[in-house]
């Protein structure tokens, strides 16, 4: 049987059998790394020492005094050098270094550097000036025994470092500029400029656990699904090979922002137990051209030599861009190179067995079809806003570290909050817990979540803002007229709460209950258009005059009543055509795809719809004028009102009710997710892309 000679490392700490702890070189501990920078520095010390500090004796200082009387007058000077017009450096004849009075000036005696001098120095003035004195002293001595002194230029240690400083700024920007770009090479573990096009992505594995998996993630079930299935097909792929199945080779999670497609990829990676490569999009982006195709290249490499594993990139819409866009009339785009190599590395000649890409973008109609086709990202998988029973399960996720009250109804705060994503709702619990803290309590409650809700929408409260009386009266029959409105209509959100305190930079806000519906109907569209203008009618009627603080209703209308028009075909002139573009290349063309005489039309039917509700909105007002008028003087007197207050007024809503919009709701003076503020201090409706509606 064979020795093993093989010596095993211990962890730090841990004994021998003997009792007695290993040499350090067994403990496994990691030599410091080597730093060129330190080789750096000790040659400029030396420098700085040798320069300063010579190991030969420098000239004595001495004034003119002595000079004159003791080296002048007795005639033994060799020669005078003036420097740089600073000093003057005098040299002794050799035969009277020996004297007692150059000896004693050399403490440390003479050696062969002061023999050979210079031996004393003298500070002058000015070349001319010293030239001048040194005539004068020199008076009556013969012309063959005058010393005349020499001027030179010498270069100063000042001088030296100034023709040093262009090599020493290209030092700096090596280590500075190109060490900071080439680092962080995933692959090369240097720092240096020759790991620049190595990959950026960070490896998880077996040994660097992730503490999230499919629990944490609450709601997705749909998209849980779909990834559970990869997953268990990398921990039991004999399942689906016997069957003759293969397994996707990419799968692309696309959807609105905050809806968790990130956290999503983060739990596949605690789930599969097997490495997980993460990267952003822009880690392949650089500055230096071929970067980007050779990080992919570098990254398709260690995946391939680890597999079974997942490659996940988030936000592939940073290089996976539709190619021919705007091209730079021949010149040489990297981002396309980039694209090029990743395509070629996902589905190409050579095989990449074994590799998964998983990637997330929220703008999925831009990417390269290339990209999306089966062979490369087999799947999409589609992230939605959270629906009411899924936002109850992300509240009870992220009220897991909140201590709040046990009567807190967390199906409550899933009505309270439609159209929120998760991200969304994770801002809400932390808002809640921050409000709380701020009012001293024990216990984060009910009020306190309502409380961040309307910080999160419309901003914090401002009721120290400067607002004449005119002002606060038509912001107060503006919200009136909004909420009449919505109130009479059946297929308008039913108001929940008005106010006219100034919140963010709007002047006043209103809180809607939308109906969470997935298509909508023309009339639908129609009477959200008449409650939106019910501000302005309401101004009108009563003032026989309009402000400027519609304007965010008018942008919103115009928008919808084009829409309304030109992609959801529900004009009459029109028909049923649609000019909205899903691939969005209309953004490249040069001219729209339809002509003017259609352009004209199209502008005659927008216009059209947006008068005629407008002319509804009017009439609505003028048949509850008196409803009207006693709504905007509550709100004058308590600046904040409920839905209990318009049942009041005009009684009980004619139409199926949403059950959140009910007494009891308007009892508790919360406000539920708005659809928005604008500005002005209308709230404005939810924003639905065409495809949704």
């Amino acid at each position: 049987m064979e020795e093993n000679n093989e010596i095993k490392q211990k962890p730090e700490g841990e004994k021998n059998n003997n009792g007695t702890k290993p040499p350090g070189n067994l403990l496994g501990n990691k030599k410091p790394r080597f730093n060129a920078m330190w080789i750096y520095a000790l040659i400029g010390v030396a420098i700085i020492l040798i320069y300063f500090f010579d190991s030969g004796q420098g000239p004595v200082p001495i004034d003119w005094r002595f000079f004159q009387n003791e080296l002048l007058l007795k005639k033994e000077i060799q020669k005078i050098q003036v420097v740089n017009e600073q000093h003057a450096e005098i040299y002794i004849k050799p035969e009277f270094l020996d004297q007692p009075k150059h000896q004693k000036n050399f403490t440390k005696g003479l050696n062969a550097f002061t023999k050979a001098g210079p031996h004393y120095t003298m500070t002058v003035g000015s070349n001319d000036i010293f030239k001048k004195s040194l005539d004068e002293a020199q008076v009556g001595i013969p012309e063959t025994d005058k010393i005349y002194p020499e001027f030179v230029r010498k270069k100063t240690f000042g001088d030296t470092f100034f023709v040093l400083l262009p090599l020493l700024a290209l030092v700096i920007l090596y280590l500075v500029i190109f060490r900071r770009m080439g680092g962080g090479g995933g692959g090369g573990g240097g720092t240096n400029i020759f790991n620049v096009g190595k990959s950026k992505a960070r490896i998880f594995d077996k040994d660097e656990n992730i503490r999230l998996d499919f629990k944490d993630v609450a709601g997705l079930e749909e998209a849980k699904m779909e990834v559970k299935e990869i997953v268990d097909f990398l921990k039991k792929p004999k399942k689906y090979t016997d069957l003759g199945g293969k397994i996707p080779k990419g799968a692309l999670l696309v959807g609105p922002p905050g809806t968790g497609k990130t956290l999503l990829a983060k739990a596949v990676a605690g789930e599969a137990h097997v490495p997980f490569f993460s990267l952003s999009g822009s880690d392949f982006v650089e500055m230096f051209v071929g970067v980007g195709a050779s990080r992919v290249r570098d990254l398709f490499k260690q995946a391939k030599e680890k597999a079974p594993c997942i490659v996940f990139i988030d936000e592939i819409d940073a290089i996976g861009r539709a190619r021919g866009r705007n091209p730079n009339l021949g010149a040489n785009d990297e981002r396309e190179n980039t694209l090029n190599q990743l395509l070629t590395e996902m589905d190409g000649f050579a095989s990449n067995a074994g590799v998964i890409i998983l990637a997330a973008t929220n703008r999925a109609d831009i990417l390269d079809k290339a990209l999306l086709r089966a062979g490369r990202f087999d799947r999409q998988i589609y992230v939605e806003l959270p629906d009411l029973n899924e936002r109850r399960e992300i509240f009870k996720v992220h009220l897991r570290p909140i201590k709040y009250e046990k009567e807190l109804e967390i199906d409550f705060l899933a009505r309270q909050t439609p159209g929120f994503s998760g991200a969304d709702i994770a801002n809400v619990c932390n808002e809640a817990a921050l409000i709380a803290a701020r009012k001293n309590k024990k216990a984060v409650q009910k009020q306190d979540f309502l409380d961040a809700v309307d910080r999160i929408v419309g901003g914090l409260e401002k009721k120290n803002k400067i607002i004449t009386m005119d002002e606060k009266k038509t912001i107060a029959y503006h919200e009136a007229g909004h909420a009449t409105i919505s109130w009479m209509l059946e297929h308008a959100s039913p108001l929940v709460k008005v106010t006219i305190i100034p919140r963010g930079k709007s002047l006043g806000a209103a809180w809607y209950l939308p109906e969470e519906r997935q298509i909508t109907t023309r009339e639908q569209l129609l009477e959200e258009i008449t409650a939106t203008l019910g501000g302005r009618a309401a101004e009108q009627i009563t003032f026989s005059k309009i402000s400027t603080g519609a304007l965010n209703d008018l942008e919103r209308v115009t928008k919808q009543a084009y829409a309304m028009v030109t992609y959801f075909g529900l004009s009459d002139k029109i028909g049923n055509m649609s000019f909205y573009d899903s691939s969005g290349q209309n953004d490249y063309f040069f001219q729209k795809p339809y002509s003017e005489k259609t352009a004209e039309l199209i502008d005659k039917e927008a216009k059209d719809i947006i008068d005629e509700q407008y002319t509804r909105a009017l009439s609505i007002l003028n048949q509850h004028k008196d409803g009207l008028i006693q709504l905007a003087e509550q709100l004058l007197e308590k600046e904040v009102i409920f839905s209990e207050d318009l049942e009041k007024i005009f009684g009980k809503r004619k139409f199926n009710i949403p059950e959140l919009v009910s007494k009891k709701l308007a009892k508790t003076s919360k406000p539920v997710k708005p659809l928005g503020i604008s500005k002005s201090g209308v709230a404005k409706p939810l924003k639905r892309s065409p495809k949704a509606n």
